[in-house]
């Protein structure tokens, strides 16, 4: 999966345990469960714990197990109440000031925040919030979210009243994760664009953002997060408020494609099964006459093994993956990220030398990276390529947590297919339907957002996109 400036973002993660076993430590519980959201997000990370009423925090730019040291852990309190963040930046820059989660302390107590998301109000709410004073710290809506519900607090009798009076004015995308000094709470937004579910490890609650960290962590899974729910867990037990729930619902499709570990169920549906249901349509919608199917680590194996079951054609293993590199986005420029494509990816020349390859990927967004991974099998010996993709073509900004925010550097918004075919240098090219990936998330029991295939967005987007102000050189600003 190219990233950055050649594909796209992914989401964050969100994790948080209320302690109910004495010997639970929640401090590990968390950590786990953040190693297992890690491909959620692999720009940041923190953690925030509450310790009998006080909440200490640490988040640090970094992976997990670089931020989270075993020195650092266990000078951490063990505390009742633990949360989590993994995170990449959709809204704000790369900076230790917007790494998660972010702790407010106001004159009713405390409150830590992790948000899995993306407002498309942001601007509005930060300049209504700093016209009356307020200072911000950060450049991420988060932290708009944080003085939102704080806003709320100064006014209400309860963190759950404020949770459930903020969520009309936030607009967009939120799965969040909320603690207080007595409480931790979860809340995600009415139209469920992103995950959120609920499991038990013993006696204790676990929120988190995908059921993979629940199995990680040693839990169990217990059900989904609603969408417009709001979930508390205190010493007297779970409760939920439903104020928000009954709207249409979308979760985004992307995460069956791409953004979810396979392991994971998501709100009724297998990821692993919705992506070799992906390869399945793609080989009904784009047959093709070849002799072995392959699949680009890691999102794309799961489709191809899709496509060869339904196609008949055999599938191989195309590519060595190293597992000791990180993902390449990580790299700060194109040139960089070209050499690690190398160093990440080697073929497998046994398997295409001399043979006509089905490549299957779980998306193009630039094609930079596509078109070394197509080089590599060409110069392996491979005599043909094709190319699939188990998504649709992307065609318009996401405005809801993937980072896309121009139709400017989406191959298929500004190439025809037969362009971009030449531009990949393949022999032939295809991208799943728009009604096959409606289709893929069989059991789902939510409505899914396909806005950045199509252009039809299941809620209001921003008005103002720009970057924040203080993101600004003076030689971009207009007059």
């Amino acid at each position: 999966m190219e990233t950055i400036d050649a594909k796209l973002h992914e989401e964050c993660g969100v994790f948080g345990i209320y302690r109910r076993d004495e010997d639970q430590d929640v401090v590990a519980t968390t950590y786990y469960g953040l190693y297992a959201l890690q491909h959620r997000g692999q720009e940041s990370c923190g953690m925030a714990v509450n310790d009998d009423g006080v909440i200490y925090k640490r988040r640090e730019l970094g992976l997990v197990n670089e931020v989270f040291t075993k020195q650092v852990l266990e000078t951490m309190p063990r505390g009742q109440m633990c949360i989590g963040h993994c995170r990449y930046a959709t809204t704000g820059t790369p900076l230790r000031a917007n790494a998660q989660p972010f702790v407010i302390r106001h004159i009713k107590g405390a409150m830590a925040l992790a948000h899995n998301g993306n407002l498309t109000n942001s601007y509005e709410l930060r300049r209504d919030i700093e016209l009356g004073g307020g200072i911000f710290h950060s450049t991420s809506d988060t932290e708009v979210i944080a003085y939102t519900i704080t806003r709320q607090r100064l006014e209400t009798h309860s963190i759950e009243e404020a949770v459930e009076k903020s969520m009309p004015l936030l607009k967009g995308a939120y799965s969040l994760v909320i603690m207080s000094p007595r409480k931790l709470i979860a809340a995600r937004d009415p139209h469920g664009f992103r995950p959120l579910c609920i499991g038990k490890l013993g006696g204790s609650d676990i929120i988190a953002s995908e059921s993979c960290a629940i199995s990680a962590a040693g839990g169990e899974f217990v059900r989904d997060v609603e969408p417009g729910e709001i979930v508390i867990f205190d010493e007297n037990g779970m409760r939920s408020i439903r104020t928000h729930c009954g709207q249409p619902t979308s979760l985004c499709a992307f995460e069956f494609v791409y953004i979810a570990r396979p392991d994971s169920v998501i709100d009724g549906a297998s990821v692993h099964r919705a992506r070799r249901r992906a390869g399945a349509f793609l080989a009904l919608e784009h047959p093709v006459q070849a002799d072995v199917v392959i699949g680009v680590p890691d999102s794309g194996l799961d489709a191809a093994l899709g496509y060869s079951q339904q196609s008949g054609i055999p599938y191989g293993i195309g590519f060595l993956k190293n597992k000791y590199i990180g993902r390449t986005f990580i790299q700060p420029n194109q040139k960089q990220r070209e050499n690690t494509v190398r160093i990440k990816l080697n073929p497998i020349a046994d398997t295409v030398r001399g043979k006509r390859v089905v490549l299957v990927d779980d998306s193009i967004v630039r094609g930079t990276t596509s078109r070394q991974i197509v080089q590599l099998l060409r110069e392996a010996g491979a005599t043909q390529v094709h190319f699939l993709s188990s998504a649709p073509e992307f065609l318009y900004p996401c405005y809801f947590g993937v980072d896309v925010d121009s139709r400017e550097n989406l191959i298929a918004a500004n190439h025809t297919l037969e362009e971009m075919r030449e531009i990949l240098g393949v022999d032939s090219l295809g991208f799943l339907s728009l009604e096959g990936v409606k289709k893929i998330a069989e059991g789902c029991n939510l409505g899914l957002c396909t806005g950045c295939f199509c252009g039809n967005y299941p809620a209001e987007t921003p008005v103002v996109t720009e970057k924040s102000k203080f993101e600004k050189k003076f030689s971009e600003s207009i007059d």
